[in-house]
């Protein structure tokens, strides 16, 4: 009995503070300045370690890039993240990527994710959208490893491509769908 007081307590703790940290966000949001800084140096990095990143970013309409996700939970769940879109190199606007979960899992984690929008039609549904939901709309391939292997700018047909790069922490798995983002006003 002890022992599941000591446990909800917990839980309780940890809602509170995820509610109070999404509630405040723009205390701790980025300027433009360092969005551009964190992702600049995200795809130096990217196109590095990912060959296949940099060549379809010789093809892609634009890049999103949230250079630092940071995901928390304890059974219940959150992650949260600034970016920038990049059109021919230049930033044209800023996002933010927010999602929440439910289910088992417990730790926290800070990873980044480039977005490569490969047809004209997906790029124009992001900017029009009020906030776009991941898993909804253009079709979207997480790329791995093996997927990065074999992809080219010729067998690229999706619409997006997903790279994920710097992982850190203890939590595992990561993942966009239920993801949802949305323009920022920088």
């Amino acid at each position: 009995m002890k022992k599941d007081i000591r446990i909800m307590t917990g839980l309780l703790v940890f809602v509170v503070l995820l509610i109070t940290m999404v509630s405040y966000q723009p205390v701790f949001a980025a300027t433009a300045a360092e969005i551009d800084r964190d992702v600049d140096s995200a795809l130096l990095k990217l196109y590095e370690k990912t060959p296949a990143a940099k060549e379809l970013a010789k093809v892609a309409k634009g890049i999103l890039v949230f250079p630092d996700i940071v995901k928390g939970g304890l059974i219940i769940g959150g992650q949260y993240g600034e970016g920038a879109l990049r059109v021919d190199g230049k930033t044209v606007g800023y996002y933010s990527s927010v999602a929440a979960s439910y289910g088992l899992q417990a730790g926290v984690q800070k990873f980044g994710y480039a977005l490569f929008f490969i047809t004209g039609s997906a790029l124009d549904y992001l900017k029009k959208s009020e906030g776009w939901e991941i898993g909804t709309g253009p079709s979207l391939v997480i790329v791995d490893e093996g997927v990065a292997g074999s992809l080219t700018t010729t067998t690229a047909k999706s619409d997006i491509y997903a790279f994920f790069f710097d992982q850190k922490g203890l939590m595992a798995g990561i993942g966009l769908q239920g993801s949802k983002i949305t323009k920022l006003n920088k």
